[in-house]
C-alpha cells in the first residue's frame, strides 16, 4: 500500500513538473530545429565573403612607432598592402606598408570600395551607415567604431573604422539563427552567455520530470476486467 501511494505521488508531482517544463521543452526542440534546418555555412554567410587577397612579394619593413606594440599584421587591401597595428594600450592602426606613412580612418568613400572588394553575393550595395564604439549594432557585437554597409540581399558586412578590418558578415538567416540561439539559452540580453539560473533551474526541472517518468514506467497496473 505505502508503494502505490508514493507511486501515486510521484504521478502527481510528475504532471505538474510536466506543466512547468512544457513550454520551455517545446521551445527547445522548436529552436533546436530552426537552428540546424540550414547548414552552418549558410548562416555565417561564407560564400558571401571574399576570400583575402594575397599580398604581393615585396619588402615590407615596419614603421617605428611612437608606442610599444602587441601585434603587427600584413594585410592586402584595397589601397594596397597595409600594416594593422595592435599598441600596448589597445588602440590599432593601419600604415602603408610601402611608404610606412600611417593610414587616416575609413572615410565613406573608403567604406564603399572596402564593401564592393569584401563581397562576392548577387546583391546591390544600398546603404553605408557609421555607427561609434559604445552604440555598435545589435547583430555587431562588437563596442568597435564601425561601417555597416547593407547589400540588397539583407547581409550587413562590418568594417573598422580605424583599420578597414573585416569584423562580421552577418547574413539574414544569420540574424534569425541569433534570435533562435537566444531563446534556446533564456538569454535574451547576453546572449552569448548560457549560464543563468533561468535554464539552469529548467533544465534541472525537465530531469527530474523525466527521472519520475522513468521511475512510473515500473508502477504495477490493476488488470482491466475482460468482458
Amino acid at each position: 500500500m505505502g508503494l502505490q501511494r508514493m507511486m501515486r505521488r510521484f504521478a502527481k508531482w510528475h504532471i505538474w513538473l510536466g506543466w512547468v517544463v512544457g513550454l520551455p521543452f517545446l521551445m527547445w526542440c522548436v529552436t533546436g530545429l530552426v537552428m540546424v534546418a540550414r547548414p552552418i555555412e549558410d548562416v555565417r554567410g561564407e560564400s558571401l565573403q571574399a576570400t583575402p587577397a594575397t599580398i604581393p612579394a615585396g619588402s615590407y619593413s615596419l614603421p617605428p612607432m611612437d608606442e610599444p606594440i602587441v601585434r603587427a599584421e600584413l594585410a592586402q587591401q584595397p589601397i594596397g598592402p597595409v600594416w594593422i597595428v595592435t599598441t600596448t594600450s589597445g588602440g590599432r592602426y593601419r600604415y602603408d606598408a610601402r611608404g610606412g606613412w600611417i593610414v587616416s580612418p575609413v572615410d565613406r568613400s573608403d567604406a564603399r570600395v572596402l564593401a564592393r572588394a569584401a563581397y562576392r553575393g548577387k546583391g546591390r550595395l544600398q546603404a553605408l551607415a557609421y555607427f561609434p564604439g559604445d552604440s555598435a549594432p545589435s547583430d555587431l557585437r562588437r563596442p568597435v567604431a564601425s561601417w555597416q554597409a547593407h547589400f540588397s540581399d539583407g547581409t550587413n558586412l562590418y568594417f573598422a573604422a580605424s583599420t578597414g578590418e573585416v569584423l562580421a558578415l552577418r547574413t539574414s538567416w544569420w540574424r534569425a539563427y541569433d534570435l533562435m540561439w537566444s531563446l534556446h539559452i533564456m538569454n535574451l540580453r547576453n546572449r552569448d552567455n548560457p549560464h543563468h539560473p533561468l535554464i539552469i533551474a529548467f533544465a534541472v526541472l525537465g530531469i527530474l520530470g523525466a527521472l519520475l517518468g522513468c521511475t512510473l514506467l515500473f508502477r504495477r497496473r490493476k488488470a482491466r476486467p475482460r468482458a
